[in-house]
């Protein structure tokens, strides 16, 4: 294999909540965004109990060619990829 990319598609664009994208040759990997929405959220409070918040959120999905990435190595990535994304300021989305 050679010439591998990496592709990000949004079929959120249309409403969809998330995707299942298929892999083109020779891309290795492919990652799908779903609609942005604002949706109720179980977050710990300052005290620690539970409370609920509205909160703006995507499914995210990712898949991925076994042969050349394993899926340890995909999900630690996609997990980084949320760390990133909730690290941001509500404000700056």
């Amino acid at each position: 294999m050679q010439d591998g990319t990496f592709t990000i598609t949004n079929p959120g664009v249309f409403g969809s909540q998330f995707g299942t994208p298929i892999i083109n040759q020779p891309q290795v990997a492919i990652m799908g965004v779903g609609t942005i929405e604002k949706r109720p959220r179980v977050l710990a409070g300052a005290d620690g109990e539970d409370v609920i918040a509205v909160r703006t959120c995507s499914y995210f999905s990712l898949s991925f060619d076994h042969r050349l990435i394993d899926g340890a190595v995909a999900d630690q990535f996609l997990g980084h990829v949320k760390r990133t994304i909730e690290s941001f300021p509500e404000s700056a989305l």
